[in-house]
């Protein structure tokens, strides 16, 4: 017998719920590519970063079921999928995928919707908080999405644009110095190739001092921070980390980070680099920090001999940063939508008398 959740979702008849194992990894992977090339045909679910949401590491801070036929068995391949992670205080990431040809499919996603606000609930308990928003993510393209979420009471809040420029080999030589008073250098690393620890304290300090004032800023522990690294490898890519310092009184102190991590060729796309989190303290703003990072992350892919470079940014970014990325050659090639939905603290139902 497989294991459930102590409290599943109430799904409508024909439907049961279990606790994902290693044999969904493969079903649930060619789901979600499905499900997601309805509205990008050349979408990709990387298979290892999928198992480890299932039933590895990331598994630990998410809470998830996938939605299998009543009746069909222990091994029955899954229909649906849901998952909540607690991202960090107030902040919920919600994933969810369901087959699009299922019978009553506007039902179950309410269904699991409703159980999301719950599990969300748990959460907002345990981190002390009155409630925690759930964090959609949704491709802009994707209507039935948007309109399943909507019918279940979340709002659209943020649009968020994907860019890409294209890697120039003369990026290795011929990009310009960052100004005076600014230099660059990636994280410094002991010989067995793991970082130095202030620097690791340093890059976490810069991105949450950095976006602090950004729309959807929540704070991230710098346990919890480590954490998503420990969990998902391709964010520890140490080679791609970059401090950018500012000189002043004669010292050099840090005034920016750069994280970024290598991308698989996909469909006529060459090998790329994405740039994860790009963020600038906000007393070293207007010092030419952003670009000098930049140029850091474009050399280093032309000399890797990489096609690309890949970021996502606020549409609506208070620094201007879109404008930034566009005066450096990005173009937007897709967008993106957040959507929410308060999730408010509740009792814990564990300590709910027995009915009857």
């Amino acid at each position: 017998m497989l294991l459930r959740d102590h409290f599943p979702p109430d799904l409508p008849a024909g439907f049961t719920s279990r606790l994902p194992v290693e044999a969904d990894v493969g079903p649930l992977d060619a789901l979600v590519t499905a499900d997601q090339r309805t509205h990008t045909p050349d979408a990709e679910v990387t298979a290892d970063s999928l198992r480890s949401r299932l039933v590895g590491l990331r598994s630990f801070s998410r809470r998830q079921v996938v939605v299998v036929p009543d009746g069909a068995g222990d091994t029955a391949e899954p229909v649906g999928w849901i998952a909540l992670a607690d991202r960090a205080s107030g902040r919920t990431d919600l994933q969810w995928a369901l087959a699009r040809d299922l019978p009553r499919r506007a039902e179950l996603a309410a269904a699991l919707l409703a159980w999301a606000r719950e599990v969300g609930g748990s959460f907002a308990r345990h981190r002390g908080v009155e409630a925690t928003w759930l964090d959609a993510s949704v491709t802009e393209t994707d209507t039935d999405r948007s309109a399943l979420l909507a019918a279940s009471g979340f709002t659209h809040v943020r649009t968020w644009l994907h860019m890409r420029r294209p890697v120039d080999p003369t990026d290795a030589t011929d990009l310009p110095a960052p100004r005076e008073g600014t230099r660059v250098r990636r994280v410094h690393r002991h010989p067995s190739g793991l970082p130095v620890a202030q620097d690791v304290t340093t890059v976490h300090r810069m991105l949450e001092e950095s976006f602090a004032d950004h729309w959807g800023s929540y704070r991230e522990s710098f346990a919890e921070f480590v954490q998503r690294l420990v969990e998902d490898p391709r964010e520890a890519d140490w080679d791609h980390w970059w401090i950018a310092e500012v000189e002043r009184e004669g010292r050099w102190l840090p005034a920016g980070g750069l994280v970024a991590a290598r991308q698989e060729p996909r469909g006529d796309l060459g090998e790329g680099t994405y740039l994860e989190y790009l963020g600038v303290h906000r007393s070293a703003r207007g010092r030419g920090v952003a670009k000098a990072l930049l140029h850091a992350a474009f050399r280093d892919a032309a000399e890797r001999g990489r096609a690309r470079l890949e970021l996502e940014v606020d549409a609506d970014s208070p620094t201007g940063a879109n404008g930034l990325y566009e005066a450096m050659g990005f173009r937007a090639f897709e967008r993106t939508q957040t959507w929410h939905a308060r999730a408010a603290s509740h009792p814990s139902r564990l300590l709910e008398p027995p009915e009857g």
